[in-house]
């Protein structure tokens, strides 16, 4: 018997497989021609690289083990209750699906017993870290949406969150999966949790990990390499990506990774938006933790794109989706789907996929946000909240008169000093007819969507004096200053 009729079908999501058709040596080339790419486009590390991965996350594992003990004899306990209670560190994202590059940061989260609390994470454990000879870069951020610290440890980025669970102890063995823990937990906590969960729901739901680890690959670089990456752009984030990666596998569970690339764009392609991308069904709302229904809370009925994390409480990934981005995801399943179908008949190769888009190219007017601040420190704080408000800017700017879509470019630029970084958005406008023979032109006022963008970035609580912005409005030819040719440059190239 071979191994494909061996092979067991294992039927997961909400709706059975499209194909259960096992691949075929033509698929199995097409993975390979697949893979070198991936491994020439540097997105695999080093075994040392692993290692060292492996060590710091040792490392800062025995330093909040270290620092519960503290707390807990801070709080009265005992030696031995206090060394027990203790605290765990688990991994999530592209680190835990096993996905990630060289050089990639490390989400991680803290859990703790319910007399460590968030208060004791922000101050003594960070002084804890600051006192850490191998630890730069660190800072604190308990007024983000899921509170988090950042810091380098021995030359890895790591963000670093917390929850507070209702248990005297931490076992080494503590299942995050487990829905009682959620009982009585702040939605700090719970939103702290979802990213452990979430990453555990989705492993746990495709057929294979390892097709799903590799076309995950595939779909995250091309989605990098086309400029629909990044949710605080209004685009896909890495959990959205991977959704929606692995309901492709659970659409054609004995598929190779080419093949599930394939689909990938034909599946998404054809989608009829907003209906929503599920890996499971929805759990239905419990007592204080809300579930994404639009059928009970109006406010999810205007999620354009929905793609429903699996683990409870299940929520919409992408709710910072708008007009303008959805419609160049799109453009670009569209093109994908093209490509794809090319690529099937012999008639190009990979390559072609992952052409860096030419957004610099595509309109003829920008608007240019200029982001700047006194310190290294205040650059990091106010380009983080600046970047977190673009997506106001980006939704004022659609419904402003005659712009027909406003379409950000998802990542910064560092402008002319460190303390500098420029954002872009390009403008499409409104066909108009001229007029009695006269050259018509589009007069747009953009006197309201940039006063409201510069009053959202007011709100910041610890706003300097020399911390900045400043909008402008570009054409194609304004932008090639010298340091943002260059930037073009390697970007297009890199």
């Amino acid at each position: 018997m071979t191994n494909d009729a061996k092979r067991t079908v294992v039927y997961l999501g909400v709706t059975e497989p499209i194909s259960t058709a096992a691949a075929t040596e033509g698929d199995v080339r097409q993975t390979e021609a697949l893979e070198s790419l991936l491994h020439a486009s540097g997105l695999f590390e080093s075994p040392r690289e692993a290692a060292h991965r492996e060590e710091v996350l040792g490392k800062l594992n025995v330093i909040c083990k270290e620092w519960g003990r503290r707390v807990g004899l801070q709080r009265g306990l005992s030696e031995d209750l206090a060394s027990a209670a203790g605290a765990k560190i688990f991994t999530f994202g592209s680190y835990r699906l096993g996905v990630h590059g060289a050089g990639a940061d490390i989400d991680t989260l803290c859990v703790g017993p319910r007399h460590v609390l968030r208060a004791d994470f922000f101050s003594s454990l960070y002084d804890m870290l600051a006192a850490q000879p191998d630890v730069t870069e660190l800072r604190r951020v308990p007024e983000a949406y899921v509170p988090v610290i950042k810091m380098k440890f021995a030359g890895i980025e790591i963000d670093l969150l917390y929850a507070s669970l209702e248990l005297a102890a931490i076992r080494d063995d503590l299942d995050l999966s487990d829905d009682n823990l959620l009982v009585n937990l702040d939605e700090q906590s719970v939103r702290s949790l979802n990213g452990s969960r979430v990453t555990d729901s989705i492993l746990s739901l495709v057929p294979d990990s390892t097709v799903f680890r590799l076309a995950l690959r595939a779909i995250k670089l091309w989605a990098k390499r086309r400029g629909v990456y990044g949710n605080v752009f209004g685009f896909l984030g890495g959990i959205s990506w991977e959704i929606l990666t692995a309901r492709v596998c659970q659409l054609y569970p004995c598929a190779a990774s080419s093949t599930i690339v394939w689909k990938f764009f034909r599946v998404y392609s054809q989608w009829e938006w907003p209906s929503p991308v599920l890996l499971r069904p929805i759990k239905p709302e419990g007592p204080g933790h809300r579930v994404w229904d639009p059928r009970v809370h109006p406010k999810d009925r205007w999620h354009l794109m929905p793609v429903i994390t699996p683990a409870y409480p299940s929520m919409n990934s992408t709710h910072n989706v708008c007009r303008s981005t959805l419609s160049l995801i799109q453009e670009e399943f569209a093109r994908g789907r093209d490509i794809c179908s090319r690529i099937e008949k012999g008639e190009t190769q990979w390559p072609e996929l992952f052409t860096k888009n030419d957004f610099f190219y595509r309109f003829t007017v920008y608007i240019q946000v200029e982001i700047s601040a006194g310190t290294t420190e205040e650059m990091q704080m106010w380009e983080g909240f600046c970047q977190s408000r673009l997506r106001v800017l980006v939704m004022s700017l659609e419904n402003t008169p005659r712009i027909r879509c406003a379409q950000p470019y998802a990542q910064l630029f560092r402008g002319a000093s460190e303390l500098q970084s420029l954002f872009f958005i390009g403008l499409k406008f409104e066909p108009i007819q001229p007029q009695s023979g006269v050259n018509a032109r589009v007069q747009v006022n953009l006197t309201r969507p940039v006063a409201e963008f510069e009053e959202a970035v007011q709100m910041f609580s610890q706003r300097t004096p020399k911390m900045a912005v400043a909008v402008s409005y570009l054409r194609r030819s304004a932008l090639l200053s010298p340091h943002l040719r260059n930037a073009q440059q390697a970007n297009k190239t890199g």
